[in-house]
């Protein structure tokens, strides 16, 4: 495993590569509305990154077609944009976007509602993002990851959720994916310990129901195997020696990001 540390330099290209990934969220939910498609989710999204000089980091990576992963319900991750898939009053809507600014990604996740969504579709949504915060309370240097980890998973199951063991969080820097991958669940191994400089892409995906996934058959949608709801929320963090600092959030929301954290 090769972990890298990041450079004063690095980190400011990535602390603005962030910056621009949280406005392109900001503007993204203020489009959202019953009827649109998720091509055209897909479309402002490119829009509104590449308006900045930026790149997508999802468009063509590994094959994958579009720039903003699209999940709608049941959907976990990487739903496909589509001309025919519209949004409706009551679903939920999961946008995964990353941005590369110079050379280096960040890689950040919302869910939605659309409209007037159940009660419990609300709290799914509200309980993954605080499984995020809950998570990053241990996000300290010299801690084991698998303490994050473990804080994710205890928050989840707590509220009665599954948590998806088929996928993980990653470290993030000039490659989208780097070392260490980051489980939203306990291992048998604590993880290495957390050091200054490190840059982490943390993602809890929660499901209504049970863990289990399967994909369909266009090879990257994964969906929740028992048809239930499932929330996603991600932020790219750095690892800094007073505390994890949120990259891809607004200014005014990261300043105060503890206090958003359960318990806090």
């Amino acid at each position: 495993m090769s972990v890298t540390i990041k450079s004063e330099r690095e980190i400011s290209l990535m602390r603005r590569a962030g910056e621009i990934l949280a406005e392109t969220h900001v503007q993204l939910a203020k489009a959202l509305r019953a009827g649109m498609t998720t091509w055209e989710i897909d479309r402002l999204g490119e829009e509104i990154i590449r308006s900045y000089g930026c790149i997508p980091s999802f468009k063509d990576y590994d094959g994958y077609p579009a720039s903003i992963c699209v999940s709608v319900n049941d959907e976990v991750v990487h739903g496909i944009p589509s001309k025919q898939r519209f949004l409706k009053d009551g679903d939920i809507v999961s946008l995964d976007a990353g941005v590369i600014y110079k050379g280096y990604h960040s890689d950040a996740a919302r869910t939605y509602g659309i409209g007037e969504i159940s009660q419990e579709a609300r709290r799914l949504i509200q309980v993954t993002r605080e499984c995020f915060y809950v998570g990053i309370k241990h996000a300290l240097v010299g801690n084991r990851l698998g303490e994050v980890s473990a804080a994710i998973q205890d928050y989840a199951e707590g509220h009665g959720y599954g948590v998806v063991r088929d996928l993980t969080g990653h470290g993030i820097g000039t490659q989208l994916h780097e070392d260490p991958q980051i489980p939203n669940f306990a291992t048998k191994k604590k993880g290495i310990r957390l050091q200054e400089g490190m840059t982490l892409a943390i993602e809890p995906m929660i499901n209504m129901g049970r863990s289990d996934v399967c994909w369909l058959d266009d090879d990257w949608t994964c969906v929740t195997e028992d048809g239930s709801l499932s929330a996603h929320y991600e932020n790219t963090i750095l690892i800094r020696k007073d505390g994890p600092e949120i990259l891809s959030l607004p200014a005014e929301e990261s300043a105060g990001w503890y206090a958003q954290a359960v318990g806090a």
